[in-house]
């Protein structure tokens, strides 16, 4: 959910989405859905069998929102390689960098100040510096 879908309007850093202020993402045909070679090869888990839960209500085994917040872990750990690829890459090393979501590929790419990214960033916004600073945005 953090990392495969991104709402994207027509506006200003948006231009090719026509007419302006139309849903670009409006279905499946224009974002990332997870497919089957998104899982991992091993996936193994278990559960515990015939367990009684003496603190839930009526022996529940439900959990509610804490797997829905586990996945943010993934979001840091994306968080992380990226800083570590900022300082491998020696280019805004020490600088802060906000990242939001979701984490598309297209952001990571542009976050990581590799190579590729920054000649992108640099025929983007004309300059150097601006390249280096430059923060990835969604429209919203």
């Amino acid at each position: 959910w953090g990392t495969i879908e991104d709402i994207v309007y027509g506006d200003d850093d948006h231009t090719w989405v026509r007419p302006r202020g139309n849903l670009f993402t409006a279905g499946p045909g224009t974002y990332k859905l997870p497919a089957f070679n998104d899982q991992p090869e091993v996936f193994n888990v278990s559960l515990l069998e015939d367990v009684d839960n003496p603190f839930a209500v009526h022996s529940s085994k439900a959990v509610g929102e804490p797997p829905f917040f586990l996945g943010s872990s993934v979001f840091y750990a994306i968080k992380d390689a990226v800083r570590s690829a900022r300082r491998a890459n020696e280019v805004g090393k020490e600088t802060y960098f906000e990242m939001r979501l979701p984490a598309t590929s297209e952001r990571i790419r542009l976050y990581t100040n590799d190579a590729i990214g920054m000649k992108a960033k640099k025929a983007m916004l004309g300059d150097e510096d601006g390249a280096t600073a430059y923060q990835p945005q969604g429209s919203f």
